[in-house]
């Protein structure tokens, strides 16, 4: 099943390069690319070359979204990386990912939890409902009505 999933997305991929290459955007000539399946995420990195052969980044995030009626969309998003600010992008990127690893919050899995933990957890989720339903202000939407 996940591998008719990927296939439609490669094909959406295809149809909005086809889309995007449209006679005035023929200047973008796809050179390499690498799909990075992540999760729920796909992730595609596409060089790409300009009329005078100058080679871009573009990266592309896909995300697998429901409508309401049920039906599916991909939601993309996208950067365009050019070869002026790789070095920087680079450097920037190694070191936020060295920050995240350094600094992150150690991770408990659930099974790591005790019973005295958990009823604590439960009291504190209490303690912030009660400070919501607190701060919680009641709108009217009658105030809004035209009276015309």
């Amino acid at each position: 099943m996940e591998e008719g999933f990927e296939k439609k997305e490669e094909l959406e991929k295809k149809e909005e390069k086809d889309k995007n290459d449209a006679p005035n955007n023929n200047d973008r000539e796809e050179i390499f690319s690498k799909v990075v399946r992540a999760g729920k995420r796909t992730y595609f990195f596409d060089v790409k070359a300009t009329r005078r052969n100058d080679y871009y980044l573009t990266i592309t995030e896909s995300k697998k979204r429901f409508n309401r009626d049920g039906r599916f969309y991909y939601e993309k998003h996208k950067i365009f990386l050019y070869k002026e600010d790789f070095d920087k992008f680079s450097d920037g990127l190694a070191e936020v990912i060295e920050y995240i690893q350094e600094n992150r919050p150690e991770i408990i899995e659930k099974e790591e939890i005790t019973p005295q933990e958990k009823g604590d957890e439960t009291k504190v989720e209490a303690k912030v409902d009660e400070e919501l339903a607190e701060t919680y202000t009641d709108v009217d939407f009658e105030d809004l009505e035209d009276k015309s």
